[in-house]
Protein backbone atom coordinates (compact mmCIF):
# COMPACT_ATOMS: atom_id res chain seq x y z
CA UNK A 1 0.00 0.00 0.00
CA UNK A 2 2.82 2.35 1.08
CA UNK A 3 4.57 1.21 -2.30
CA UNK A 4 1.62 2.53 -4.53
CA UNK A 5 0.90 5.88 -2.67
CA UNK A 6 4.48 6.72 -3.40
CA UNK A 7 4.26 5.48 -6.65
CA UNK A 8 0.91 7.51 -6.97
CA UNK A 9 2.95 10.64 -5.74
CA UNK A 10 5.67 10.42 -7.80
CA UNK A 11 3.44 10.10 -10.92
CA UNK A 12 1.99 13.54 -9.80
CA UNK A 13 5.82 15.01 -9.59
CA UNK A 14 6.66 13.78 -12.86
CA UNK A 15 4.07 15.21 -14.56
CA UNK A 16 4.26 18.44 -12.76
CA UNK A 17 7.80 18.89 -13.75
CA UNK A 18 7.16 17.83 -17.09
CA UNK A 19 3.96 20.11 -17.96
CA UNK A 20 6.19 23.28 -16.57
CA UNK A 21 8.62 22.76 -19.69
CA UNK A 22 5.73 22.83 -21.70
CA UNK A 23 4.14 26.23 -20.09
CA UNK A 24 7.63 28.39 -20.99
CA UNK A 25 8.14 28.63 -24.50
CA UNK A 26 11.49 30.35 -23.97
CA UNK A 27 12.72 27.77 -21.26
CA UNK A 28 14.90 25.78 -24.17
CA UNK A 29 17.06 28.84 -25.13
CA UNK A 30 17.39 29.79 -21.54
CA UNK A 31 18.73 25.97 -20.80
CA UNK A 32 20.83 26.26 -23.96
CA UNK A 33 22.04 29.47 -22.58
CA UNK A 34 23.22 27.28 -19.47
CA UNK A 35 25.03 24.73 -20.99
CA UNK A 36 26.77 26.89 -23.26
CA UNK A 37 28.10 28.45 -20.15
CA UNK A 38 30.24 25.53 -19.28
CA UNK A 39 33.64 25.19 -20.45
CA UNK A 40 33.33 21.08 -20.59
CA UNK A 41 30.41 21.61 -22.73
CA UNK A 42 31.62 24.63 -25.15
CA UNK A 43 33.34 22.08 -27.69
CA UNK A 44 30.83 19.81 -28.05
CA UNK A 45 28.62 23.12 -29.38
CA UNK A 46 31.21 23.97 -31.39
CA UNK A 47 31.44 20.08 -32.72
CA UNK A 48 28.53 18.20 -32.87
CA UNK A 49 26.15 17.27 -35.74
CA UNK A 50 22.78 18.11 -33.69
CA UNK A 51 21.61 17.79 -30.12
CA UNK A 52 18.72 17.04 -27.74
CA UNK A 53 18.17 19.53 -25.06
CA UNK A 54 15.52 19.19 -22.05
CA UNK A 55 14.61 22.68 -19.81
CA UNK A 56 13.37 20.14 -17.48
CA UNK A 57 13.15 16.08 -16.67
CA UNK A 58 11.42 15.52 -13.52
CA UNK A 59 12.32 12.37 -11.58
CA UNK A 60 10.84 10.58 -8.81
CA UNK A 61 11.49 7.48 -6.85
CA UNK A 62 10.26 5.42 -4.32
CA UNK A 63 11.62 1.59 -5.32
CA UNK A 64 9.67 1.76 -8.29
CA UNK A 65 11.15 5.10 -10.33
CA UNK A 66 10.71 7.21 -12.82
CA UNK A 67 11.33 10.05 -15.20
CA UNK A 68 9.82 12.31 -17.99
CA UNK A 69 10.89 15.39 -19.47
CA UNK A 70 10.00 16.78 -23.09
CA UNK A 71 12.78 18.68 -24.84
CA UNK A 72 13.79 19.93 -28.47
CA UNK A 73 15.95 18.48 -31.50
CA UNK A 74 18.59 20.67 -33.50
CA UNK A 75 20.22 19.89 -36.77
CA UNK A 76 23.44 22.28 -37.10
CA UNK A 77 21.61 24.64 -35.52
CA UNK A 78 18.57 24.89 -36.63
CA UNK A 79 15.54 23.12 -34.68
CA UNK A 80 13.99 19.69 -36.42
CA UNK A 81 12.01 18.22 -33.92
CA UNK A 82 10.78 17.82 -30.73
CA UNK A 83 11.14 14.50 -27.90
CA UNK A 84 9.96 12.99 -25.01
CA UNK A 85 12.16 11.11 -22.37
CA UNK A 86 10.38 8.75 -20.11
CA UNK A 87 12.50 6.57 -18.14
CA UNK A 88 11.62 3.65 -15.60
CA UNK A 89 13.72 2.07 -12.81
CA UNK A 90 13.24 -0.55 -9.96
CA UNK A 91 15.68 -1.19 -7.34
CA UNK A 92 17.11 0.68 -3.73
CA UNK A 93 16.10 3.94 -4.55
CA UNK A 94 14.11 6.98 -2.87
CA UNK A 95 13.80 11.14 -3.47
CA UNK A 96 13.33 13.45 -6.08
CA UNK A 97 14.73 15.56 -8.40
CA UNK A 98 14.46 18.37 -11.27
CA UNK A 99 17.16 18.47 -13.87
CA UNK A 100 18.19 19.53 -17.40
CA UNK A 101 19.77 17.76 -20.13
CA UNK A 102 21.61 18.26 -23.38
CA UNK A 103 22.69 15.01 -25.36
CA UNK A 104 24.86 16.04 -28.24
CA UNK A 105 24.79 14.22 -31.59
CA UNK A 106 28.54 14.02 -33.53
CA UNK A 107 27.76 12.93 -36.62
CA UNK A 108 24.76 12.47 -38.88
CA UNK A 109 24.69 8.67 -38.10
CA UNK A 110 23.88 8.87 -34.52
CA UNK A 111 21.39 11.95 -35.15
CA UNK A 112 19.73 9.58 -37.97
CA UNK A 113 19.77 6.69 -34.91
CA UNK A 114 18.31 9.13 -32.15
CA UNK A 115 15.81 10.75 -34.36
CA UNK A 116 14.94 7.22 -36.06
CA UNK A 117 11.68 6.63 -34.00
CA UNK A 118 12.22 5.45 -30.80
CA UNK A 119 15.40 5.27 -29.15
CA UNK A 120 17.11 3.94 -25.87
CA UNK A 121 20.27 4.41 -24.51
CA UNK A 122 22.20 1.19 -23.78
CA UNK A 123 24.05 0.49 -20.48
CA UNK A 124 27.29 2.04 -21.60
CA UNK A 125 26.05 5.98 -22.08
CA UNK A 126 26.47 7.85 -18.95
CA UNK A 127 25.93 11.87 -18.08
CA UNK A 128 28.49 14.01 -16.50
CA UNK A 129 26.92 16.76 -13.99
CA UNK A 130 27.87 20.22 -14.90
CA UNK A 131 26.79 21.70 -11.62
CA UNK A 132 28.29 20.64 -8.32
CA UNK A 133 25.69 18.21 -6.27
CA UNK A 134 25.13 14.79 -6.40
CA UNK A 135 24.09 13.28 -9.22
CA UNK A 136 23.22 9.82 -10.26
CA UNK A 137 24.43 8.13 -13.75
CA UNK A 138 21.86 8.79 -16.34
CA UNK A 139 22.44 5.38 -18.09
CA UNK A 140 20.02 2.53 -18.45
CA UNK A 141 21.53 0.51 -15.75
CA UNK A 142 21.14 2.69 -12.78
CA UNK A 143 23.57 1.64 -10.15
CA UNK A 144 25.95 4.52 -9.38
CA UNK A 145 25.49 7.84 -8.03
CA UNK A 146 28.17 10.37 -7.57
CA UNK A 147 29.09 13.78 -6.51
CA UNK A 148 30.25 16.47 -8.88
CA UNK A 149 32.39 19.14 -8.12
CA UNK A 150 31.21 21.00 -11.54
CA UNK A 151 32.40 24.12 -12.58
CA UNK A 152 31.96 26.44 -9.62
CA UNK A 153 35.17 24.65 -8.70
CA UNK A 154 36.99 24.43 -11.45
CA UNK A 155 37.33 21.03 -11.06
CA UNK A 156 35.89 19.49 -15.18
CA UNK A 157 35.60 15.84 -15.44
CA UNK A 158 36.95 14.56 -18.85
CA UNK A 159 34.06 13.82 -21.62
CA UNK A 160 34.36 12.46 -24.82
CA UNK A 161 31.52 10.84 -27.27
CA UNK A 162 30.81 7.56 -26.16
CA UNK A 163 28.89 5.92 -29.19
CA UNK A 164 28.25 8.92 -30.98
CA UNK A 165 26.91 10.78 -28.21
CA UNK A 166 27.82 13.02 -24.80
CA UNK A 167 25.24 13.66 -22.19
CA UNK A 168 25.20 16.29 -19.74
CA UNK A 169 23.28 17.50 -16.51
CA UNK A 170 22.75 20.23 -14.97
CA UNK A 171 20.93 19.62 -11.39
CA UNK A 172 18.07 22.09 -10.65
CA UNK A 173 17.19 20.83 -6.80
CA UNK A 174 16.51 17.49 -5.18
CA UNK A 175 17.76 15.00 -3.88
CA UNK A 176 17.67 11.44 -5.02
CA UNK A 177 19.69 7.74 -4.52
CA UNK A 178 19.47 5.26 -6.78
CA UNK A 179 20.68 1.78 -7.30
CA UNK A 180 18.41 0.92 -9.25
CA UNK A 181 17.89 -0.99 -12.89
CA UNK A 182 15.97 0.68 -15.49
CA UNK A 183 15.91 1.86 -19.33
CA UNK A 184 15.54 5.33 -21.07
CA UNK A 185 13.64 5.79 -23.97
CA UNK A 186 13.14 8.72 -26.67
CA UNK A 187 10.42 9.88 -29.08
CA UNK A 188 11.00 11.75 -31.65
CA UNK A 189 8.27 13.71 -33.62
CA UNK A 190 9.77 16.02 -36.51
CA UNK A 191 8.40 19.28 -37.15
Amino acid sequence: MKVLKSSLLMLVFLLAAGSSSLVFADSYSKTISVFKQSEAVQPFFKNCYGYAVFSTVGKGAFVIGGAFGKGQVYKQGKLTGTVSLAKLSIGFQMGGQAFSEIIFLQDKRSYNEFTGGNFEFDASISAVAITAGVQAKAGTEGGTASASAGPATGVQAETHYTKGMAVFIHTKGGLMYEAAIGGQKFSFTLL
